[in-house]
C-alpha cells in the first residue's frame, strides 16, 4: 500500500510531466491574437485567467513556469497527484474544492489576488455543465477587482474524449492555435440579473475564441 501510494504520488507525476513536455514539444504553435496574450504577461498585479475544462491540456503546458499563477486543486488523494504535477510544471497550488467547501476555497483565492498574484480558474468548473460559465470566477473577479481574461486553444488534429467536457487532446505533430481574449471587468456587487448577464458574456467570449481557434 505504501509503495503504491509512493508510485502514484511521487513517481507517476514525474513520469507524466516528462511525457507532457515531450508531447507538447512536437506541436507547432500559432497565436491568433498575440497582442492580447502579450498584454497578459505585461500586466502588473492581479488577474484571473479562465478557460473551458475541455481545453486544459495544452494551456497547462503553455503557461508553465509561472509560480505566480495559482491553481485550485482538490485536497483528495487524486488531487495530491495533480498538485505534484502542477508544482513540477512550475505553478503554485492551492488545495481546496470548488464543489465541496467552496467558501473556504474562494477565500483562499481572494487572498492570493489581494497579494497582487494571479489565479487560473476553470470557467465551467470541475463537473459542468459543459461550456456553461459558473458564478465563482465572476464573483471573485468582482470582489477583488481582478480582470477576468478568457483563453483557449484549438488543434488541427486532435482526439476528443467522450467525457462530459469533451476533453481535447492535440495529436503529436499537429498545429495548436492559442487564443487569448480581451479582459472582462466585473462590478464589485452584482444582482442576479447582472450575474447572469456576465455569465453569458464570458460564455460568448470563450466560445467565440474557441471557434476562431478551430
Amino acid at each position: 500500500m505504501i509503495m503504491k501510494r509512493f508510485l502514484i504520488e511521487r513517481v507517476l507525476p514525474r513520469l507524466l510531466c516528462g511525457v507532457l513536455r515531450l508531447w507538447c514539444l512536437t506541436l507547432r504553435v500559432r497565436r491568433i491574437n498575440p497582442e492580447n496574450e502579450d498584454r497578459v504577461y505585461s500586466l502588473p498585479g492581479r488577474f484571473i485567467l479562465t478557460l473551458w475544462h475541455g481545453r486544459i491540456f495544452y494551456l497547462f503546458y503553455h503557461l508553465r513556469n509561472h509560480p505566480d499563477y495559482h491553481l485550485l486543486i482538490s485536497p483528495s488523494r487524486d488531487g495530491e497527484f495533480l498538485a505534484r504535477l502542477a508544482i513540477l510544471m512550475g505553478y503554485s497550488v492551492i488545495r481546496g474544492s470548488s464543489f465541496k467547501k467552496a467558501v473556504p476555497s474562494a477565500r483562499s483565492l481572494i487572498k492570493v489576488l489581494n497579494k497582487e498574484e494571479r489565479i487560473i480558474m476553470i470557467a465551467d468548473g470541475s463537473r459542468g455543465p459543459r461550456q456553461k460559465a459558473q458564478a465563482g470566477s465572476l464573483q471573485i473577479a468582482g470582489i477583488t477587482g481582478a480582470p477576468l481574461i478568457p483563453m483557449t486553444y484549438g488543434a488541427s488534429r486532435r482526439h476528443v474524449f467522450g467525457s462530459w467536457d469533451r476533453f481535447v487532446l492535440p495529436l503529436p505533430f499537429s498545429r495548436v492555435t492559442v487564443n487569448f481574449g480581451e479582459p472582462l471587468h466585473l462590478p464589485p456587487r452584482m444582482d442576479e440579473a447582472t450575474l447572469q448577464e456576465k455569465q453569458a458574456e464570458l460564455e460568448n467570449a470563450l466560445n467565440r475564441l474557441t471557434e476562431e481557434s478551430e
